[in-house]
């Protein structure tokens, strides 16, 4: 079990490692975002924004600002197929963590994803942010009651 503590924790700052490294190449990258009058704003737009901050917070650090995550090692969002056609396992990654091995855009990744105490709240707008960003384009908004139905 230490041991196994210890590979998860060497695979973080390695990770870490290799995101700080990203970004730094990303950082004369711009990434553009529509703003939208306060009074045209719909319930998906605010849910957006919040997750936007979230995301931030919260899942940058390994799926980078750009959602294309860190290839062999941490699976991108943007343009995920996984993402798109397991939104279930996808709620239930965030809300429980993951581990084991996925396959996103026809590579395995075997990298553990630690749940990240997220409230249902919290992880229905980090949802509605990682799929109407990048590509991404979901019709169906992420509400807190898909959340609190998605059980262990």
């Amino acid at each position: 079990m230490k041991k196994r503590i210890k590979q998860i924790i060497i695979l973080e700052i390695v990770s870490l490692i290799c995101c700080i490294s990203v970004l730094a190449k990303q950082h004369n990258n711009t990434v553009k975002y529509t703003v939208i009058p306060d009074s045209q704003e719909t319930d998906l737009s605010k849910s957006i924004k919040r997750g936007e901050e979230i995301y931030t917070d919260f899942c940058m650090q390994c799926h980078l600002p750009d959602g294309k995550g860190t290839p062999k090692v941490f699976p991108p969002l943007a343009g995920s197929d996984w993402l798109t056609n397991k939104r279930e396992k996808s709620i239930h990654s965030i809300k429980y963590g993951l581990n084991g091995p996925i396959t996103v855009n026809g590579e395995t990744y075997n990298s553990a994803m630690t749940s990240l105490g997220l409230e249902d709240e919290e992880i229905a707008d980090v949802m509605n942010y990682i799929m109407n960003s990048w590509g991404n384009k979901q019709s169906k908004m992420v509400t807190v009651e898909e959340v609190k139905a998605v059980q262990r």
